[in-house]
């Protein structure tokens, strides 16, 4: 919380330049491309984890496709993951967030900028829905960032939570790759109250294509892109 605190006061006359600008290339898509909001939201992006004092390395960038949608799936352990995740995500790429957590201020304009979709827990209709437009978007050639684990709680390890389905329904509608992502330490760099530097990873897994997946339940992709980020942290956590 100590370092939150913190990028938000050193940041202060960013926030107040950066918020608006966002917005606004949020609602002039006719100006914008999806290239130059996302150019935006690296250059947020970066900001934000140089004033928070974190270094992000970065693995397995050579196993994002370089065609087609497809989904991210990874752990999830602060606030700093979406931020550390698209760092090292050249193409652009969208998110899933919770509805509430979303129309927060900034989460707001950062979401509404890459065209994110929202999911209200409170109503299995709307979800299914948003996953089904999802679906329809990543057929067409869109990248979203999914946390199967939903929240994070408060978490101080690598250690990974039960592993949500829902999302996987999307993918086999979709017919897209899956693309396990495995964050290592992030969790440290808003849940420890110190301003040290924080080194965090994310390992872009190999990718799981649809003919690897097509025979399995949604319920049975969870736990294998939870094995296999699993398997990505115990082989980096301790390089």
């Amino acid at each position: 919380m100590l370092r939150f605190i913190y990028v938000i006061i050193m940041r202060i006359f960013s926030i107040m330049y950066f918020v608006p600008k966002m917005a606004y290339y949020a609602k002039h898509p006719e100006k914008y491309s999806e290239e130059d909001c996302y150019r935006l939201a690296q250059d947020v992006m970066d900001r934000v984890r140089r004033t928070a004092r974190t270094t992000t390395e970065y693995f397995g960038v050579e196993n994002l496709p370089e065609e087609g949608g497809y989904l991210l799936a990874a752990n999830h352990q602060s606030k700093y993951d979406g931020l550390g995740i698209l760092l090292g995500h050249k193409k652009p790429c969208s998110v899933l967030m919770d509805k509430k957590r979303s129309n927060m201020f900034i989460a707001k304009q950062f979401v509404d900028m890459l065209k994110g979709k929202r999911l209200d827990r409170t109503s299995p209709r709307q979800q299914i829905g948003t996953l089904h437009e999802m679906a329809d978007e990543l057929r067409a050639g869109r990248n979203y960032l999914v946390f199967p684990e939903g929240g994070y709680g408060k978490k101080r390890d690598n250690s990974l939570s039960e592993f949500k389905y829902g999302c996987f329904t999307m993918a086999l509608r979709a017919e897209c790759t899956i693309v396990p992502v495995a964050i290592i330490d992030c969790w440290k760099t808003f849940s420890v109250n110190s301003l040290r530097k924080v080194r965090t990873k994310v390992v872009y897994c190999e990718p799981i294509p649809y003919e690897e997946y097509r025979d399995l339940r949604a319920k049975q992709i969870a736990e294998l892109v939870k094995n296999r980020i699993a398997a990505a942290i115990e082989e980096n956590e301790t390089k």
